[in-house]
């Protein structure tokens, strides 16, 4: 398994799993430094555990030109790993879309407060529409993706408008593009839950996207507070390894246990949602 460390603004998985900053990151590859993306894995002290870095002092590296972008991309879908797990962070930049968006699962974590709700549908959102940018010539959807961009906030526009009006222009264009909105079924998280409430927050969410969005989400699992994690990060130590008989390490396997049930993934993105 690779860690990728795509949270090119923030970039701090080397930390959590107590290593120094690596001497070669993925600033290195963008940059041409380094030919091969696998001239910059590090061993982690986890067995079959491996990590490339996303750390470095360039500052500009956080926003990386298109071609390097995709050159990255591609990289890391070549990696020769059973699994790759990408850390990309927060917002709604077209780079953090695009790699969410290029891993066989989007997962995404929020917190139980307002907040990140709000801020998980937005991203959820934004993510939708970038994958449909990607296929809008060959569907022919500019002038209806521009109608739901423009329409007001509060309004409900959204992937079910944009559909009902592909089908009123073109039936068969309307299955089509159903079709291609079925591949976007991302995967819901709930992190730091305290209360009953709190852990209801995830199916709560999934039927509001279901209901004013008309799109499908699977909802993975949640992971109670526990201060172990941040004794764990205190300590530079994988929280797995530090706290294996925990509460957050069982919250954890389910999840993964979740996951292998939906299909067996070789790539995932892993966002979070800032309160």
């Amino acid at each position: 398994m690779v860690l990728v460390d795509a949270d090119l603004g923030g970039a701090n998985l080397h930390t959590c799993l107590g290593l120094e900053q690596p001497k070669s990151g993925l600033g290195d590859f963008i940059e041409r430094r380094v030919a091969r993306i696998e001239e910059i894995i590090v061993p982690s002290s986890v067995p079959n555990l491996s990590l490339v870095s996303g750390a470095t002092d360039q500052l500009d590296i956080a926003n990386p030109k298109h071609q390097q972008k995709l050159k990255l991309l591609r990289a890391v879908q070549g990696l020769e790993a059973d699994y790759a797990i990408l850390d990309i962070g927060s917002g709604t930049s077209f780079n953090v879309l695009d790699f969410f968006l290029v891993a066989d699962h989007g997962i995404l974590t929020l917190i139980p407060e307002p907040t990140s709700v709000e801020n998980a549908y937005r991203f959820l959102k934004a993510a939708f529409y970038r994958r449909l940018r990607t296929v809008e010539s060959l569907y022919g959807l500019g002038d209806a993706l521009a109608a739901v961009g423009r329409a007001p906030a509060g309004t409900l526009q959204g992937p079910r408008a944009l559909l009902a009006a592909v089908r009123e222009r073109d039936p068969a264009l309307g299955t089509l593009l159903e079709r291609e909105m079925g591949k976007f079924r991302p995967r819901l998280i709930v992190n730091m839950t305290r209360t009953a409430g709190d852990r209801e927050v995830g199916q709560a969410v999934v039927v509001a996207w279901r209901k004013y969005f008309g799109l499908e989400m699977d909802y993975l699992g949640c992971i109670g507070y526990d201060d172990d994690v941040w004794r764990s990060v205190r300590a530079r130590q994988a929280l797995l390894v530090q706290y294996p008989g925990g509460p957050t390490a069982a919250a954890v396997g389910g999840i993964v246990d979740s996951l292998l049930r939906l299909e067996q993934p070789v790539a995932a993105a892993v966002g979070g949602v800032p309160g």
